[in-house]
């Protein structure tokens, strides 16, 4: 009896030894666990995964762990919070997860010379970050808007990647001491934010394409700087001249000293006060050099004085009669610059052509007048609309030579005999600027061409046409329409592009036919993506921006694999901006600003933009009368609900039959909001829609990749995940 007791206590003993072993590890592995933040376990987590799960990398997984508990190779922690991640040369591929914005101790992160990239850099970069080093692989695209936000960044390196675009983002960046975009493909001018980043020592822009001046690096305190192997012109500034490490080869920089600036500007103000001029002293000046002759100085300034303010009113008189007599003509219904001569001072403000263009649809006919600029898009400001006090010399018309347009030119046979003489068996559409007709050639080539009818233009509308060619044929990218061709002879000014199969996405989301089959989802965020990059080009790579100032479902093209290719890019400048106000189909897309100041902006194509998502999103027309009052402007009905997850799922248009996934949606819906904002500073860049319709793709896909399951649709028919 005794010894069964013995035996039952030690077993007993035993039993909580074990038991309490069981319960420390379970406890020190909690304990572990709670190491290291749970966001920042997630973030690298999907690093991980985005990275291909590199076997190289000691202790990293793709689901939990503890980054900081279990010292994980190129992580730096402080208590809970990863602070640091340094991974350079080891061969890792892939990208950078989607949210690393969760990692917000981060101030360092080290990926260079490896093989990261072959897309964007992701927009959700760490908030906090003072030394970010992506150098050395594959990136491609723009700059992320989200480094504009690093206000704490000291060390910037891009170097040695396949970057094209950068933004004008540096206005915050005022700690930035370092920075390195070397050896990418950057084009254009130097952003002119670059000129906030006063604390910049060491700049590195060597082996891009950039062109322009560098005069907006003048005022900064560099003591290393090399630009060279770029397409620079104009002088290198005297203060740059003085840097320590300063190397400007390989450009096109005039030799010898900076021309003065030209009468018609102010020079550019120097923090050295200007000496006061001895012959035109001040009345109330106690301290001149001597009494002798101040009687005849004060008399000499008092007349200089008294001439300066005679013309100052004369000159104000002048310029109120002129503006009087004009709005006195308006008033009457005249053309003030019509069958009146030019003064020299007038003739000098005179940098519009008033242009009737005569428009045909059906039978009825509509005259306009409107304002054409003659400027060439190499020289226009499209962020600015026009300025009758502009007087500077780019203002100046400027013909363009037939050699300088690479594109090939058709005669009117040829399309006439391509188009059956323009038939309306070959009708296609017919758009703001002119009819699309169907070409179709004997080498079975099958091209678009828009007739624009510049018969009314006054003068000579050969040499208005042949500009507008070759700036549109300047503009490059896979989602533009693609201009292959032109016509200008026998009074005729024809393009054509590219035939586009699918028709437009307009024509595609309102389809009656039955037997047709509806866009799926994954092609509605397909098309939204290369619409929002071709946006992005237009207003972010081009230099100047151009406005689109037409941007809708009509004017995006579809090929065969549903790619978007945007139409009407590069006409934006030659009407007013007044000239769509009138029209009920664009007043969907029309931006809230539009209707109070008339002036279009790359904001108010970001709201365009967003309209379109829109019609992706619930298969609606932008404004609707058919439909009950309140839900006639597709974006007063579903503005309101786009963060409603049931009545976003109302909103769904039905032709998808639910075969969407619902994060997917939500995402979605979460860009449409931001882009249709009625404030146009709330709206964000191009740059940034990109990105988050890149990342909801990204997440989509590691979806897929990451589970096997399958949803149910409302029929309950399953399928697999959509993106």
């Amino acid at each position: 009896m005794t010894t069964t007791t013995a035996t039952t206590k030690m077993r007993g003993r035993g039993a909580a030894a074990i038991g309490a072993a069981l319960l420390f590890l379970a406890t020190a592995s909690l304990g572990a666990h709670a190491n290291t933040d749970s966001n920042d376990v997630t973030a690298l987590n999907v690093f991980y995964t985005t990275m291909n799960h590199p076997p190289q990398l000691k202790n990293w997984v793709s689901q939990n762990g503890d980054p900081c508990g279990q010292l994980w190779q190129g992580i730096t922690c402080s208590g809970s919070r990863v602070t640091a991640i340094n991974l350079p040369g080891m061969s890792l591929n892939g990208t950078l997860g989607y949210n690393m914005n969760l990692l917000t101790a981060l101030v360092q992160l080290d990926m260079s010379n490896n093989y990261l990239g072959g897309s964007d850099i992701p927009y959700n970069l760490p908030p906090n970050l003072e030394k970010l080093n992506l150098a050395g692989n594959h990136f491609t695209g723009t700059t992320p808007y989200s480094i504009s936000q690093m206000v704490a960044l000291k060390d910037l390196n891009l170097a040695h990647n396949q970057l094209s675009t950068i933004s004008d983002m540096f206005n915050q960046l005022t700690n930035l001491t370092t920075m390195d975009i070397s050896f990418n493909t950057f084009s254009g001018n130097i952003p002119q934010s670059f000129n906030s980043i006063t604390s910049l020592k060491t700049l590195y822009l060597q082996n891009n394409q950039f062109s322009g001046t560098i005069d907006v690096l003048a005022n900064l305190p560099l003591t290393d700087l090399n630009v060279a192997n770029n397409q620079f012109t104009g002088w290198v500034p005297d203060k740059l001249k003085k840097i320590r490490s300063l190397q400007t080869t390989g450009n096109s920089f005039s030799n010898g000293p900076a021309p003065p600036p030209p009468p018609a500007t102010n020079p550019t103000p120097t923090p050295t006060p200007t000496p006061q001029r001895p012959a035109l002293p001040s009345s109330n000046d106690n301290n001149g050099p001597s009494n002798s002759g101040s009687k005849h100085s004060k008399l000499q300034g008092g007349a200089i004085a008294g001439i300066v303010i005679c013309l100052l009113v004369l000159g104000a008189m002048f310029a109120f009669f002129v503006i009087k007599r004009k709005s006195w003509k308006l008033s009457r219904g005249q053309d003030p610059e019509q069958k009146e001569p030019l003064s020299p001072l007038a003739s000098g403000f005179k940098q519009m052509k008033s242009i009737k263009i005569i428009s045909t649809t059906g039978k009825d006919q509509f005259q306009k007048t409107v304002s054409m600029s003659l400027k060439p898009p190499t020289k226009i400001d499209l962020h600015k609309s026009f300025d009758e006090n502009d007087l500077t010399p780019k203002s100046v018309t400027r013909k363009i030579s037939l050699s300088s347009i690479k594109i090939p030119a058709y005669t009117v046979a040829d399309l006439q005999i391509a188009t059956g003489s323009f038939s309306a068996d070959h009708f296609i559409s017919e758009g703001s600027f002119g009819r699309v007709f169907r070409a179709q050639f004997n080498d079975q080539k099958v091209l678009a061409v828009k007739k624009i009818n510049f018969s009314a233009f006054p003068g000579h509308p050969s040499d208005l046409f042949i500009e507008l060619v070759a700036n549109i044929s300047r503009l490059n990218h896979p989602n533009l329409a693609e201009l292959v061709g032109y016509c200008s002879e026998h009074g005729q000014c024809l393009l054509a592009y590219e035939f586009y199969q699918n028709g437009s996405l307009c024509d595609l989301l309102n389809l009656v036919d039955d037997q047709s089959k509806p866009l799926s989802w994954n092609s509605r965020v397909k098309i939204a993506l290369g619409s929002a990059r071709a946006l992005e080009y237009l207003h972010e790579t081009c230099s100047p921006s151009v406005i689109h100032k037409n941007f809708k479902s009509s004017n995006i093209l579809l090929d065969n694999e549903l790619n978007p290719h945007l139409s009407d890019s590069g006409y934006g400048d030659l009407i007013p901006n007044q000239e769509f106000q009138e029209s009920e189909e664009n007043s969907g897309y029309r931006a809230p600003e539009i209707a109070m100041s008339g002036q279009y902006s790359l904001k108010s194509d970001v709201y365009s933009f967003g309209v379109v998502m829109l019609e992706l999103l619930t298969g609606r027309k932008p404004f609707d009368r058919s439909r009950p009052r309140s839900e006639q402007s597709l974006v007063r009905w579903a503005a309101p609900q786009l963060h409603d997850i049931d009545a976003l799922d109302q909103m769904v248009d039905p032709a998808l039959q639910g075969l969407y996934h619902s994060k997917s949606l939500s995402r979605f819906a979460d860009a449409i909001a931001l882009c249709v904002q009625a404030e146009p500073e709330f709206r964000p860049p191009m740059s940034e829609v990109v990105q988050s319709l890149v990342r909801l793709v990204q997440r989509a896909n590691m979806t897929r990749m990451s589970s096997s399951e399958s949803y149910t649709r409302r029929d309950g028919e399953s399928g697999d995940y959509a993106v």
